[in-house]
């Protein structure tokens, strides 16, 4: 699957992933109201408005990026109708031939990981046959369990030909509480990017190995540092737009050819319309505004990438 995103990436010149990351403040009012007037103001009206929220901002970025990224918790907090829109979100982006990315920040030991990879990313066995229940392509793991809790979702991503970003360094305030403490006198998240470069070392793509790494967009130094830890791992970057991050402070992220990051944009694409910049599309064409939304980032990385060279 990682031959696939890069593949994906060069083909539409956009290292760009879309957060589908619906909160019901996104949602426009007109699509709230016909979900509630289907299905009532319940946890099943929420889901409905969720997915056909989702499945606008699909339809009218689709051919302009190579992956999407839903945050499941997002879904979790509608209980199973949020679950359902979250599997009908999936398949909806395979069906577009996008890479999903399930951020869903798992990380646990022997079984209970094995449990978790077989349900995102592997098989359960029912019977005689074999369901795959989410079948995302990548997803976010937590690494704090060390490689107990992560050899589970390696040994998946062999079988199933799938993908992992193992968060080391992320884009939030307080994250250098704990990421940033010196040990042996280097921070942690160096220590935790050696890890990922050896946990991927036998997962490799023809370029890039399918164990990748989650990197804020928020610290570009740190992500220079950990580019050089992690020469073979493809990065995933949080933290532009909305948090701060914008294309200049990407460069340290990539490589020379352009390749080895991808670029996570949440509420700044699917929220677009609400924004100053965008508000002259309106509620209504909330699609054409996330639309346009992606084709400024992807203007802004491609010229800091230029400028770099």
């Amino acid at each position: 699957m990682i031959d696939k995103l890069v593949e994906k990436i060069k083909k539409t010149h956009a290292p760009i992933v879309v957060g589908l990351d619906p909160m019901m403040a996104y949602v426009p009012r007109h699509i709230k109201e016909k979900a509630f007037q289907e299905q009532g103001e319940t946890l099943e009206g929420a889901a409905e408005a969720i997915w056909q929220f989702n499945k606008g901002i699909i339809d009218h970025v689709c051919d302009l990026i190579p992956a999407v990224k839903p945050q499941i918790a997002m879904y979790e907090q509608f209980g199973i109708p949020g679950l359902m829109a979250f599997k009908k979100t999936i398949d909806y982006c395979h069906e577009k031939d996008l890479v999903v990315i399930g951020d869903v920040k798992r990380g646990d030991i022997g079984s209970t990981s094995a449990a978790y990879a077989a349900g995102h990313i592997g098989a359960v066995e029912v019977g005689g046959k074999t369901y795959r229940p989410f079948d995302e392509d990548f997803i976010t793991v937590n690494p704090y369990l060390g490689t107990d809790g992560i050899q589970p979702f390696v040994d998946v991503c062999k079988k199933e030909g799938k993908g992992l970003f193992i968060l080391v360094k992320t884009s939030n305030p307080s994250s250098g509480e704990f990421q940033d403490r010196l040990i042996d006198g280097r921070p942690l998240y160096e220590h935790v990017g050696e890890k990922v470069a050896a946990w991927g070392a036998d997962c490799m793509g023809a370029s890039y190995s399918a164990i990748g790494a989650v990197v804020g967009a928020t610290y570009p130094e740190m992500g220079k540092a950990l580019r050089k830890v992690m020469p073979k791992s493809f990065i995933l970057v949080p933290g532009y737009g909305a948090q701060g991050g914008k294309g200049a402070d990407l460069v340290h992220f990539f490589h020379e050819d352009g390749l080895g990051a991808i670029v996570n944009s949440s509420r700044g694409i699917i929220a677009a319309y609400k924004q100053e910049s965008y508000a002259s599309f309106g509620e209504e064409h909330f699609g054409e505004a996330a639309r346009a939304a992606v084709e400024a980032m992807r203007e802004d990385i491609e010229g800091a990438l230029q400028a770099a060279k």
